[in-house]
């Protein structure tokens, strides 16, 4: 198996902003942004950022305003959110947010969109949103939407969305609950992932270009169906190395099945020795079971192998190592193999 296939999609980056045990959270911002810098001189196509509510071990709350920072740092990668969840926003408000990145930073802003609410009760409370408010999503979308393109002042006159009216911002749909659908019905890029099953990813992906229709206003080469496979990815000198890097964030995920929290990340080789239960140890099988990793070669054929199955046109990778210097090599390795184009 070969690399060629990597050669042919799009690669791009999303980093959750997550906590290094020991770390505090304007540190892991901080590193977000400088991050960022190296994956934009590595040549990778987008930058995404993510939003979680009162969260021990992520720090990133407030996507649009890290996301300006990321852009003020950065050159030419695109930036945007993997996502804004619109439950927890008024559309104006986060249209008026998009529209200020836009004028900013015009031409690289993508405007990511997703309906999670609040992982726990407080949360959603705090928040005043509740799990019924996942059901509007598609209402929402709608009323943000109009407010880009006029509509919005239309149906509630002497309002206007400034500076957001007239502007074009990609808009990519989560494929969470009915995402895939939405996705489809307005001729917007999908998100999707292999997290709860490829098989089912997959039957998502295709019911999503069968029912597509095409929009209008839809920037190039988003007038035909447009769909982001994220995946997470560890390319190491060795599969050993690339296996232990993303153990930290397999078995935060598993705290957070078992206790309700995801905790900040614990060094992998910590990780890998403690005492598990039954349950533990299966939650954390499945947390590893869609990550890919091994050599560069090795991670390179099977990221390949993942865009021919789904017809996938970009991949967002993702790898949440607590070593930063391994996460950093991990990209630049793929980078290689993909073909980027660096800048000096």
């Amino acid at each position: 198996m070969t690399d060629d296939t990597l050669r042919t999609v799009r690669l791009s980056v999303l980093d959750r902003s997550l906590i290094r045990r020991g770390e505090g959270a304007d540190e892991a911002l901080r590193a977000t942004v400088r991050f960022a810098r190296e994956i934009d001189a590595l040549g990778y196509h987008r930058f995404w950022v993510s939003e979680h509510h009162g969260v021990p071990g992520v720090a990133g709350s407030a996507p649009t305003v890290l996301a300006a920072a990321v852009a003020s740092a950065t050159t030419r990668v695109r930036v945007g959110t993997g996502g804004v969840m619109l439950p927890n926003h008024r559309p104006l408000v986060v249209a008026e947010q998009f529209g200020v990145l836009e004028s900013l930073f015009p031409g690289r802003i993508d405007m990511g969109l997703g309906r999670s609410v609040g992982f726990t009760d407080a949360v959603r409370r705090a928040l005043g949103a509740g799990k019924e408010d996942a059901e509007r999503f598609g209402d929402d979308l709608a009323e943000l939407l109009g407010w880009f393109s006029g509509d919005g002042a239309r149906s509630t006159p002497r309002v206007r969305a400034v500076p957001s009216e007239g502007l074009r911002v990609p808009v990519f749909v989560l494929a969470t609950g009915s995402g895939a659908r939405l996705a489809a019905e307005r001729g917007l890029p999908l998100v999707t992932a292999p997290a709860r099953g490829e098989e089912r990813m997959l039957r998502a992906i295709e019911e999503y270009r069968a029912a597509f229709r095409p929009s209008a206003v839809a920037p190039e080469p988003y007038r035909r169906p447009y769909v982001v496979v994220s995946v997470s990815a560890a390319a190491g000198a060795t599969a050993e190395e690339a296996e232990t890097m993303q153990a930290s964030e397999a078995w935060a995920t598993v705290v957070s099945r078992t206790r309700g929290v995801f905790p900040p990340l614990l060094p992998p080789r910590e990780v890998l020795a403690r005492e598990a239960t039954e349950r533990e140890r299966a939650l954390f099988a499945e947390a590893r079971a869609s990550q890919v990793h091994g050599t560069g070669e090795e991670v390179a054929a099977a990221l390949g192998a993942l865009a021919r199955r789904s017809g996938a046109d970009e991949l967002l990778l993702t790898l949440n190592a607590h070593d930063h210097g391994l996460r950093l090599d991990s990209y630049r390795r793929l980078a290689r193999l993909a073909g980027l184009s660096p800048t000096a």
